[in-house]
């Protein structure tokens, strides 16, 4: 493990040129400064994965939704735009690419004729779930710098950091 990182080096000029603000709060802005650190430069790993598979990680997410729903994998477009955290607008722009692809399908609900349904289709239901085992392989690389304990010490930390962060 290495003894300094970039982190440590932005944090060292901070408290060179503001030596008034407090160690506590420093060592906040390097733990930020990490996780966004590591945030930045997984993205486009986790991206390439799904780029194989012909999808963006937005599109992924869609039909990763309508697959954890489980049969017959059909949601409305609300409850995937309150799943994915999307407006309907975002959420609409994601469904017109994957309906396009024959991934998805939207069709009128018999139930009530005001609302739409989306269903995955078999093709999209067999690119999801290759795409999940690729993505699934790939996150446990990312994560193979550590053991199973500290994954499991840092997914608790994590887990009580987003608590006290996500709206209620």
């Amino acid at each position: 493990m290495p003894e300094r990182d970039a982190v440590d080096d932005l944090v060292d000029q901070w408290r060179h040129e503001r030596p008034d603000l407090s160690p506590d709060g420093l060592a906040a802005m390097a733990t930020i400064g990490r996780l966004g650190r590591f945030a930045a430069l997984v993205a486009p790993r986790v991206e390439r994965v799904f780029a194989v598979h012909g999808l963006r990680t937005g599109e992924f997410d869609v039909l990763a939704a309508l697959r954890r729903a489980g049969a017959p994998y059909v949601l409305t477009p609300t409850r995937l735009s309150r799943a994915l955290m999307l407006s309907p607008a975002a959420t609409t722009h994601r469904l017109d690419r994957l309906d396009d692809a024959g991934w998805v399908e939207r069709n009128l609900d018999p139930e009530n004729r005001r609302s739409i349904l989306v269903r995955l289709t078999d093709p999209g239901r067999d690119l999801v779930d290759r795409a999940v085992a690729d993505h699934v392989d790939n996150e446990r690389r990312i994560l193979g710098p550590l053991g199973p304990d500290d994954r499991a010490l840092l997914d608790g930390l994590l887990r009580r950091l987003l608590a006290g962060v996500e709206d209620p």
